[in-house]
């Protein structure tokens, strides 16, 4: 499958569940202790290195940005679908919400305090997370922050009804050391990492990784 024909895969199966997926997906985070934990290390991070905006990437229906909002950061969010953009925009009006890619951004180097990948790095083959890392590092300023979530594992599964719907998706689940490294290769170095057990409803193990940027980058 080529990246566009993938993309276009993933636009479509996120259109289509976009309202259920965030109907489903209430009282989730309230849940879940050691997720809240690690986003609240970040913003911690965040606000104490300087503040700056945060990029909440493949944001979904807007949950973690307005989480993280609430946290004191000033976060926004990038989706790839146009309905998911237009459930968290209708979510929460105040909020700055935008259809895009996670790579390339429609970002300027350095403009960034922090950047949030949570869980949607799912979608992406292994062999395109470099290119997807060395952006965030990117668009990250000196000292700035990436939280990365994802399903800690190895191997893909072809996903082909979720949320109520058929959708025609791949997931990936990725080895937390393999994820590490292929983010210190972009030049965001390891400052935390919380692998947990899966949730009933969940398919795998949970990782999360809190990487920075160097302050001298």
């Amino acid at each position: 499958m080529t990246e566009s024909s993938r993309l276009s895969a993933v636009r479509a199966s996120y259109d289509a569940v976009a309202v259920d997926y965030a109907r489903l997906l209430t009282g989730v985070l309230e849940a879940a202790p050691l997720d809240r934990a690690m986003l609240g290390a970040f913003a911690e991070c965040v606000r104490g290195g300087g503040g700056g905006a945060v990029a909440d990437l493949g944001c979904g229906p807007g949950r973690i940005t307005a989480y993280l909002n609430g946290l004191g950061v000033r976060a926004f969010g990038v989706d790839l679908s146009p309905a998911m953009v237009a459930v968290a925009r209708r979510s929460y009006p105040g909020l700055r919400f935008e259809v895009g890619r996670m790579a390339p951004l429609d970002v300027a180097d350095g403009a960034l305090g922090g950047v949030v990948a949570w869980h949607s790095t799912a979608h992406t083959p292994p062999g395109e997370l470099p290119a997807v890392f060395a952006e965030f590092a990117r668009v990250l300023a000196p000292g700035g922050y990436a939280l990365l979530a994802f399903e800690a594992g190895d191997g893909r599964r072809l996903l082909d009804h979720a949320y109520g719907h058929p959708v025609d998706l791949d997931v990936y689940a990725t080895p937390p050391g393999l994820a590490a490294d292929r983010l210190a290769e972009a030049g965001l170095a390891e400052v935390a990492r919380l692998v947990r057990e899966p949730d009933p409803d969940e398919t795998g193990p949970r990782g999360f990784l809190l990487t920075r940027k160097p302050p001298s980058a």
